[in-house]
């Protein structure tokens, strides 16, 4: 089970990686005592199998060891997406240029040379974890951004814009998603809704010019889902990732407030909502599970009610009193 490097606050992990069990020793008790936590690996393969169970924040990775040597270790580590991000210090007793830059080229972010000195390997160390602490913060504060957006009812994904992957999604968004396009691909996939990807890759050139593009909407009832490009999280490659922000509105309150207004029964509000709308009889019937001549019937007590002697009208006097009550009420 894979330990959380975001919640490991206390203490660095440090893996340190070399065949030498005198080596192992002395930096292990020198990083120990500085307060670090330590693994060990003697071989190649368990560096790889440890270090995609306990995710180190740093590796110190000998360069020469018998069978799989560090380059190749640091190779793979690199090639692995849940290890590529953790920095590697070589340990090397070869000084020639061409080592020194096969291990940069490896994957490497620094080196240093054998013998080992701990003071230097803690102070090339600390320069590296800085950089890494740096980065599990923002991802941390990027992750409490996210629940707060969730907190005030703003639900937000990430998606890439070149296949319409979904990068990322907060929970509210998983359960928005589900709810109006329910499971749009098969769950290995991680598509977004085919028409968000129509709509992103259909504005990405004036996204890319920092010009934002119209609202996405989708109706269910009398609740609406719309989505607002908010800006590029990614590199520009294929168009980048893009993040999101989806907000759902319940007119629930605008009916509510027809039927206290006009002192309407709640189907008579409702169907007068969807008549504000621009529905017809038949749409309203569909919508609410009876046949035109009932909706006839309510809209014919709905126009007494109002004062009113046609659907215009009667539209007109709603359209004015929800405006009045609910500004941002979208007709």
């Amino acid at each position: 089970m894979p330990l959380d490097p975001l919640n490991r606050s206390n203490s660095d992990l440090v893996l340190i990686v070399d065949d030498v069990p005198d080596n192992l020793a002395v930096l292990h008790d020198a990083l120990d005592e500085s307060g670090y936590t330590v693994l060990v690996a003697t071989r190649g393969e368990a560096a790889l199998q440890r270090a995609a169970q306990a995710l180190p924040d740093i590796v110190l990775l000998d360069a020469m060891m018998p069978g799989m040597d560090g380059f190749e270790v640091a190779r793979r580590l690199k090639a692995n997406p849940a290890t590529a991000h953790i920095p590697i210090i070589f340990m090397t007793g070869l000084t020639e240029t061409e080592h020194l830059v096969a291990a940069l080229e490896a994957g490497g972010v620094d080196y240093v040379t054998k013998p080992i000195k701990p003071k230097e390997v803690l102070a090339r160390m600390n320069v590296h974890l800085q950089g890494a602490r740096q980065a599990r913060q923002e991802v941390r504060q990027a992750g409490q951004a996210r629940n707060a957006l969730d907190a005030f009812g703003y639900a937000s994904i990430t998606v890439r814009a070149s296949d319409g992957k979904l990068m990322w999604q907060t929970a509210l968004a998983r359960d928005l998603l589900l709810d109006y396009f329910g499971p749009s691909a098969p769950p290995q996939q991680h598509l977004a809704p085919q028409p968000v990807v129509d709509w992103l890759q259909q504005h990405l050139p004036a996204a890319q010019q920092q010009i934002e593009p119209p609202r996405l909407s989708f109706e269910k009832g009398a609740r609406r889902l719309s989505f607002r490009l908010h800006q590029q999280t990614g590199d520009s490659e294929g168009g980048g990732d893009w993040l999101i922000v989806m907000r759902e509105v319940s007119d629930a309150a605008v009916i509510e407030a027809m039927s206290l207004s006009f002192k309407l029964t709640t189907r008579e509000a409702e169907v007068l909502y969807w008549l504000v709308k621009g529905k017809t009889n038949r749409d309203i019937g569909e919508i609410l599970g009876s046949s035109p001549a009932t909706v006839k019937k309510h809209l014919e007590r709905v126009y007494v009610k109002l004062g009113v002697e046609t659907r215009t009208a009667a539209a007109g006097t709603a359209m004015a009193k929800i405006r009045q009550l609910h500004p941002q009420f979208e007709g």
